[in-house]
């Protein structure tokens, strides 16, 4: 019985702590939901700094974001998300200026799930 008992706390215990599906929105945050072959909102404004995006997977395919600037480079990339889950994806100082943001999972950009983000 006390072995039940333990189990179920650790259950418990890392559910509360899983990978972010069903996580609650964090307060500031930005959310950005990806289904096929969106992002919505695709043109996303942001003051300059750190930066807090909540993803959600509202699509049946997993999907990530990666944020590029106007030389290509990468300057962010979120984990891959799950069909149905969440993550929250954090820029610590991002500069001023014009990014795109695409999913790079193969045939996603190219079906039109990219974006722009703007941070003043």
């Amino acid at each position: 019985m006390r072995r039940l008992a333990v189990s179920l706390v650790a259950v418990a215990l890392l559910a509360a702590c899983g990978g972010g599906g069903g996580s609650a929105q964090p307060s500031g945050s930005i959310k950005v939901t990806m289904t096929e072959y969106k992002f919505d909102p695709s043109t996303i404004s942001v003051p300059s700094g750190k930066v807090v995006f909540y993803l959600v997977n509202a699509g049946s395919a997993s999907h990530d974001m990666v944020i590029s600037d106007s030389s290509g480079s990468t300057v962010g990339r979120s984990d891959l998300i799950s069909a149905g889950d969440s993550f929250v994806f954090t820029l610590s100082n991002l500069a001023a200026g014009t990014y795109s943001f695409l999913c790079d999972q193969p045939g996603h950009a190219a079906s039109g799930m990219k974006g722009t983000l703007r941070a003043t």
